[in-house]
């Protein structure tokens, strides 16, 4: 919280240096810095999460690659979950698309050009 110094004049004849008193002023709740703040969050996010989903998922494309050449090795259900992984980076990449593109015609209105 921040504070606010304020002199406070003593009334009182015999003291008459001034006081020095700390108040605490209150921040006021702002919607718009809620919205921004978690545009930003989201953004962050999802491009995170695309990027470990992005290594999964050419982690079962290395599973893919020695299951192909060496056929001794069988490995079992790796391809669910190499579509899953491709299907939610897909997803995360453009949750991270569309909070860019929120936030920057929020950031352009604002500026009003």
């Amino acid at each position: 919280m921040k504070t606010q110094k304020v002199i406070q004049q003593s009334s009182m004849l015999l003291n008459s240096r001034p006081k020095l008193v700390l108040r605490r002023t209150r921040k006021r709740f702002s919607p718009k810095i809620l919205i921004y703040r978690t545009i930003e969050t989201t953004a962050i996010v999802s491009l995170l999460l695309t990027g470990f989903l992005g290594v999964g998922a050419i982690a079962f494309w290395g599973l893919e690659i020695i299951e192909t050449n060496n056929s001794n090795i069988i490995i079992s259900g790796w391809q669910y979950q190499k579509n899953r992984d491709i299907g939610a980076m897909l997803v995360s990449f453009s949750a991270f698309l569309g909070s860019s593109i929120v936030g920057a015609s929020l950031s352009i209105r604002q500026d009003k050009f």
